[in-house]
């Protein structure tokens, strides 16, 4: 940039510039420090000068956002079916106001957000008003929501509400989630996950009984065993009933099986099956679904010569 000469008679002038600077208070991947201090110089030089003319130095104090982020819940333990409604509290605590709002939270295996379960509101010094909250974007477990419009001023609270339901899967995982602004810190909540009536074990029932038509189903006419034993793989003795029935509870999920014990039969054999080979045996191969329950029946005939008697 060229200067106008001085003329004579007028051997000196002031030119003054006025520069407009904007300080942008972008996101961070840390808290901002409150009162960053800005220093700002100048330099002029001339043709006609030896060196370049400094001036002083001048300095402003620069506000800086300083975002604190709760994470509650309205229940400390939850069941598959239940419904969860969680709360975040983004609170600026700095000097300065925080804008583009991008919150992420990530939630813990089995718990389905609900679209239509969430709300926004502004808490100020006058009260709490909505906010119109933009649909927030799910990514597997991680939902985020976001407020390109919102100006979070200085003591300001967003609120954000939501909920999730908690799906069988849940069982499997910690129950614990987190959630973060890029400037916050990382807020976290933990639910305890109750199995309720779903649970990784099933049922075993069955029954021992006199097959008189070796098709391997008992049929009328075709009384149960009492105080047959079964064992089961994992050592678990089973003592059939009067009528012949048994149940065992709270087995493990998998492929089980199970063995007749017919020393506990005296005068009892293991009935030959017509129709199917796998019945030719005083074992049974189940599988068992978590939760589920399986049936594993045993048929008996009389022993040779006991039936005359």
């Amino acid at each position: 940039m060229k200067f106008p000469t001085p003329q004579p008679g007028n051997p000196e002038f002031l030119l003054t510039f006025i520069l407009t600077a904007l300080l942008f208070a972008g996101a961070s991947s840390v808290v901002a420090q409150q009162n960053r201090t800005i220093t700002n110089t100048a330099s002029a030089s001339g043709d006609n000068l030896p060196s370049p003319v400094n001036s002083n130095p001048t300095t402003l104090v620069a506000g800086q956002p300083e975002l604190q982020l709760i994470k509650t819940a309205d229940r400390a333990a939850a069941e598959p079916g239940d419904t969860i409604i969680y709360r975040l509290a983004l609170k600026n605590s700095g000097n300065a106001a925080a804008n583009k709002i991008t919150v992420n939270d990530s939630l813990p295996l089995g718990l389905n957000f609900l679209p239509e379960s969430l709300q926004a509101s502004l808490t100020t010094e006058t009260g709490t008003t909505p906010v119109t909250a933009a649909p927030a974007t799910v990514s597997q477990r991680q939902v985020t929501f976001t407020f390109p419009g919102l100006r979070l001023a200085p003591n300001q609270i967003l609120n954000i509400i939501y909920a999730v339901v908690v799906t069988p899967d849940a069982i499997r995982g910690d129950g614990r989630n987190v959630a973060q602004e890029p400037r916050s810190n990382i807020a976290s909540y933990q639910v305890k996950i109750r199995p309720g009536i779903l649970s990784d074990c099933g049922t075993v029932i069955g029954r021992v009984f006199i097959d008189k038509n070796f098709d391997g189903q008992q049929q009328p006419g075709e009384p149960g065993v009492p105080n047959a034993v079964i064992y089961m793989d994992d050592g678990n003795r089973i003592t059939t009933d009067p009528n012949g029935l048994f149940s065992l509870a709270n087995v493990i999920a998998g492929n089980r099986t199970a063995t007749l014990d017919l020393t506990s039969l005296p005068g009892y054999s293991l009935a030959p099956n017509l129709y199917f080979i796998e019945g030719n045996s005083q074992s049974r191969l189940i599988r068992l679904e978590p939760g589920g329950m399986a049936r594993m029946n045993f048929a008996v005939t009389p022993a040779y010569g006991e039936e005359q008697q």
